[in-house]
């Protein structure tokens, strides 16, 4: 490894004069321009890089944010990922992340380690386990600015960015109406899930909009799981369910595109075709659905504008510190988008 003896060495300065003008130190504005070109020309030969530890230590800063994602296997994470990455390479952070794997005690313990590292601020992909209140609690001792993504937080030290689950949930019900469909079947999300009310708060207000009444032998609910494919094998196990009562229904609305995916496996293994039987509409937009036969239509979640945000609230944050400004938590809900694809069509 290159040190700043080397560049002295190389370039006949003193360590002192080298490492004030690699470290662009406040004493580097009155050393002459030739001899900073010779210095720089000198580590730039040498391969020099800058001990980006040593300097943390003496700044106290890390640039580095903390990325929690409880399970990476979720397709949602995906985008949202990327949305994050971009944000935060645009912005010169480093992200660390860590999977958490849907477990409390590794939750903690990434945590714990993410802090000892000294991150500058912290992102949380949720779940339905952050439902547990100890972990907001763990979270809110951190001290440094955090934001969550998926779930919607009532607290002043924790940011949110979620995506507006009742609009979607509308936008849903109401693209299948307009369609000519009303013998409708649902599939809702766990209730445990904080995602599930909201959505089926949504899909009841355009029932009742537009006088449509809802057949409670054709609502069924996924189970909660760990599993975020679950939802797929849920998704087939409930479809065949429905199918079996031989009560006609003309559209499926699914909680997400997995539980829609496993609908169409059900209902094209009875015999079912999609969408000139029956149309089937998901929700998230994962980056299968317009590559599954039929590709999907879906309420879309902005996943990278979403992690774009949570990366903008917290490097807002990291200045505040910085500029020791006050900042209050900041809860954005942003606007889902309604994809139309082959799974669904006008009624005939």
């Amino acid at each position: 490894m290159v040190t700043i003896r080397d560049v002295a060495k190389e370039s006949g300065f003193s360590s002192t004069t080298v490492s004030i003008v690699l470290n662009n130190a406040p004493l580097a504005r009155y050393i002459p321009v030739v001899t900073k070109k010779r210095i720089e020309r000198a580590a730039q030969k040498l391969g020099y890089r800058p001990n980006q530890f040593a300097r943390s230590l003496r700044s106290k800063r890390s640039h580095t944010v903390g990325v929690m994602v409880f399970d990476m296997t979720d397709p949602f994470c995906t985008l949202i990922l990327r949305g994050i990455e971009n944000t935060l390479y645009q912005s010169s952070y480093l992200p660390i992340l860590t999977d958490v794997h849907n477990e409390r005690s590794r939750f903690e313990r990434y945590l714990e380690m993410l802090l000892d590292r000294r991150i500058e601020a912290l992102i949380v992909l949720a779940n339905w386990l952050f439902l547990d209140i100890n972990l907001l609690g763990d979270l809110e001792k951190s001290s440094i600015p955090t934001a969550m993504i998926g779930c919607e937080l009532k607290t002043d030290t924790i940011s949110s960015v979620i995506v507006d689950n009742e609009v979607g949930g509308h936008m849903a019900l109401e693209h299948l109406h307009s369609l000519g469909h009303r013998k409708i079947a649902f599939i809702r999300g766990p209730k445990a899930l904080t995602d599930s009310s909201p959505r089926w708060r949504g899909i009841r207000a355009c029932a009742k909009e537009c006088g449509l009444e809802l057949d409670p032998r054709l609502i069924v609910e996924l189970p909660e799981s760990r599993d975020p494919m679950s939802s797929f094998e849920s998704g087939h196990k409930l479809t065949e369910e429905l199918i079996r009562q031989k009560r006609p229904f003309t559209a499926l609305l699914a909680f997400d595109d997995m539980s829609a995916f496993g609908a169409i496996r059900a209902l094209n293994k009875a015999g079912v075709r999609v969408p000139e039987q029956c149309s089937v509409i998901g929700f998230d937009d994962i980056a299968t659905s317009a590559l599954y036969t039929p590709s999907l239509t879906t309420v879309r979640q902005p996943m990278e504008a979403m992690g774009a945000s949570a990366v903008g609230i917290v490097v807002d944050g990291i200045n505040g510190v910085l500029e020791k400004r006050e900042i209050a938590a900041t809860h954005r809900k942003v606007a889902p988008e309604l994809v139309a694809r082959e799974s669904t069509r006008s009624l005939l």
